[in-house]
């Protein structure tokens, strides 16, 4: 038997008070998805621990096959391993977002979804005028980087929140706080103003593009553990198709074959037929593929 799960990132969402309490999900025009329960078997499962962070990296591992609470490996470290980022023993990652903050308010926690390019450049920036032998920023997707943190442990007992967790409200009230927290609050405080006349952020404020102005710190982790193969725990060969780094960090620790297809993304711009039956070709060299579908989690946000 052939199997193919399909995960929609964040598509339930939240009940809409201005839709009498429905989800997005519930409002939504949805005959394929309508014809498959009519015609399959409906089930609910709890894929979060109770206590866990409902996010897509707990979600994911937990639909995968891998209980998050049992496997606690953070999610920066998992980001990392997709990346290729070197880890050592000690070393603490951080999820490192170019968010755009207006007089104090979070107004995009993704900088306007600024392009890989020009998030790169800022990157390098940042590396060049902060990095050292303790500190060292490495480019990611998008918005979407990693912090790499030498001998500095406590860094990780900083409670930290995501920036797409606060957006409108002021940013004052969620920098990281508690031990550690003066380490990272300071690096982000410095990021500003490197960032504020960047040459990347001098050309979008022409074009009326939402500007990077600083960094965001949070999902702090140390280096991931070793987990069972999929193969090892469920006796099948098993495929992915992601554009999102932590599912495709997952996918290597878990010795899941990454599939290349082109013109999948993690927005709307994504080749949605591409992306299904390049997954399903998968399926004539392996049992199971699993198809994660990152739009709705970021329109979500």
């Amino acid at each position: 038997m052939k199997y193919c799960v399909v995960i929609m990132d964040g598509a339930a969402g939240r009940p809409l008070t201005d839709h009498g309490g429905l989800t997005s999900l519930e409002l939504a025009v949805t005959p394929n998805l309508d014809a498959m329960a009519k015609t399959g078997m409906l089930g609910m499962t709890a894929t979060i621990p109770q206590g866990m962070e409902p996010s897509s990296s707990n979600g994911c591992m937990s639909v995968i096959g891998y209980n998050p609470d049992t496997y606690r490996v953070g999610r920066a470290a998992i980001e990392a391993l997709s990346l290729g980022i070197p880890v050592e023993e000690g070393d603490i990652l951080f999820r490192c977002n170019l968010v755009s903050v207006k007089k104090g308010i979070m107004h995009d926690y993704s900088a306007g979804h600024i392009s890989t390019p020009e998030a790169k450049a800022m990157i390098r920036t940042l590396n060049e005028k902060l990095g050292n032998e303790t500190v060292e920023f490495y480019p990611g997707l998008n918005y979407r980087h990693i912090l790499k943190i030498k001998g500095r442990e406590d860094v990780l007992l900083a409670e930290c929140t995501p920036p797409h967790d606060i957006s409108g409200r002021p940013t004052e009230e969620y920098r990281p706080k508690g031990p550690g927290s003066e380490f990272l609050d300071d690096l982000m405080r410095k990021s500003e103003e490197i960032l504020k006349d960047h040459p990347i952020n001098r050309a979008r404020r022409i074009v009326g593009d939402p500007t990077a102005d600083t960094i965001w710190l949070f999902w702090g982790s140390a280096r991931a553990a070793g987990m069972p193969s999929f193969r090892e725990k469920y006796g099948l060969k098993a495929s992915v198709t992601s554009a999102v780094d932590v599912i495709r960090g997952l996918a290597k620790m878990l010795d899941i074959e990454i599939l290349e297809i082109p013109r999948v993304t993690d927005g709307m711009d994504n080749d949605f037929t591409g992306q299904a039956e390049g997954a399903l070709k998968s399926l004539d060299n392996n049992d199971l593929t699993f198809i994660h579908v990152e739009a709705p989690d970021e329109e979500g946000h």
